[in-house]
């Protein structure tokens, strides 16, 4: 049950399919170096995620910041992000760019070779631990992991962000914006009836039709300076509404196009605007059908 025994064994398999890497010819049999290939990712996989396991209980308060994830877009967040990382390093260092230009490559390649040098280090003093002391971590070994760690992040850091164009701050502030907007659309669906708290706890398929109709109506009429005020420009606005600003536009100014159900005359401006009270309830509670 102890960490350091599920590494030590966890490294064990690593080196043995390296070994048989090593040691197979793979144009002679490309079959069996693809399968070789896929079993030496998912145990460097098996082998990082005990790592992550040792660190988080050996060094909780001295790892290195996450905190540039929420700079990374959303379909890159996966569970093996850390081994693609491991992979990436391994490419660079060998002189392969598969994702990157070769001038990025060989800026990164440097951070790449401290990377991986340090996870030599690591899987060297945790497998001799294991088999000395496999309860306890000595200072020396806290020093060894905390550095990998930083390493690990900056390398993470710095290929991604010459993968893809990673999000600035402005668009993390209004990501953030965009969410409040909708935590307070629930919290007042919820309040008005128009949701209950039971299609909430059940994932009701519904409301990811509803609750983006409902937050239109609340950014665009309950809280007009909010993260969908149309005094903006289109750039200034969330990338999640700013493909549609100029149905926005309309939604207040014309009519409200098909794209949440209902359709208003276009004779007079500003018809959400003078909605009474009763008429926007009507409004809101069509759009929350699956009409």
């Amino acid at each position: 049950p102890r960490l350091l025994s599920q590494f030590f064994f966890a490294d064990e398999r690593v080196t043995r399919v390296v070994a048989e890497i090593n040691g197979l010819d793979a144009e002679l049999d490309p079959q069996q170096y693809l399968v070789l290939l896929n079993q030496l990712h998912l145990s460097q996989a098996h082998l990082l995620a005990i790592l992550e396991r040792i660190m988080e209980e050996c060094i909780p308060t001295q790892r290195h910041s996450r905190d540039y994830l929420v700079k990374f877009p959303e379909e890159l967040l996966v569970d093996n992000l850390g081994n693609h990382m491991l992979f990436a390093a391994e490419c660079l260092l060998a002189g392969t760019f598969l994702e990157v230009e070769e001038a990025d490559g060989a800026q990164l390649r440097p951070q790449a070779r401290n990377l991986l040098c340090s996870l030599e280090l690591v899987r060297t003093v945790l497998r001799e631990q294991s088999l000395s002391q496999p309860g306890s971590y000595p200072e020396p070994i806290r020093a060894v992991l905390i550095q990998f760690d930083q390493l690990f992040a900056e390398f993470e850091l710095s290929y991604v962000s010459s993968l893809v164009a990673v999000k600035s701050p402005e668009e993390i502030y209004r990501q953030q914006e965009i969410i409040v907007l909708f935590c307070e659309t629930v919290e007042r669906a919820l309040h008005l009836g128009y949701l209950t708290q039971e299609m909430i706890d059940g994932y009701e398929p519904l409301l990811m039709f509803t609750i983006p109709r409902l937050a239109i109506i609340s950014g665009l009429l309950i809280y007009p300076e909010g993260p969908l005020s149309l005094e903006q420009s289109p750039e200034q606005m969330s990338r999640v509404f700013s493909p549609f600003y100029n149905l926005l536009k309309k939604g207040t100014r014309a009519q409200w196009g098909c794209d949440v159900g209902l359709t208003l005359s276009p004779h007079r401006r500003d018809l959400l605007r003078v909605l009474s009270e009763e008429e926007l309830c009507l409004l809101e509670r069509s759009l929350c059908t699956a009409e």
